[in-house]
């Protein structure tokens, strides 16, 4: 039996680029991804997103519009997880780009899609690198 997760991120596409923060995945290595997480009981995905994009990016941002639905499983403690992640196209709004959650967060970087191509490594952001090319 596996465990079930939900999760919700944003993209923060502004003039041809894209929002990339690093930070640590499971394994202990340095990643480029979109910012995400975990969806808080009672919040929809689309409050998540808002959320988690203006923990981990300092940016406060609004939702343009619904983007795709990534799922992929994976191994947490020998533990097989389920995952499915809601991805917003997003705008900013205000903040200051200072991540609220700097000891997750290494670095934030606006990349050109395909400069930003070269440093995703996940499957699903690379779909979702796709999609934009063909908007």
């Amino acid at each position: 039996m596996s465990k079930k997760e939900h999760s919700a991120g944003g993209v923060i596409f502004e003039n041809g680029s894209v929002l990339l923060i690093q930070m640590q995945n499971l394994k202990g290595e340095k990643v480029w991804t979109f910012p995400k997480g975990h969806l808080e009981p009672g919040e929809t995905a689309e409050q998540a997103a808002v959320r988690e994009v203006a923990e981990e990016t300092g940016w406060d941002c609004e939702i343009d519009s619904d983007l795709s639905t990534a799922r992929y499983s994976f191994t947490r403690d020998g533990e097989l997880v389920d995952k499915d992640v809601r991805w917003f196209l997003m705008r900013r709004v205000g903040g200051d780009g200072v991540p609220k959650t700097p000891e997750e967060i290494f670095d934030m970087k606006w990349l050109a899609l395909d400069e930003a191509e070269r440093e995703l490594i996940y499957r699903s952001d690379l779909e979702i690198l796709d999609l934009l090319k063909k908007a």
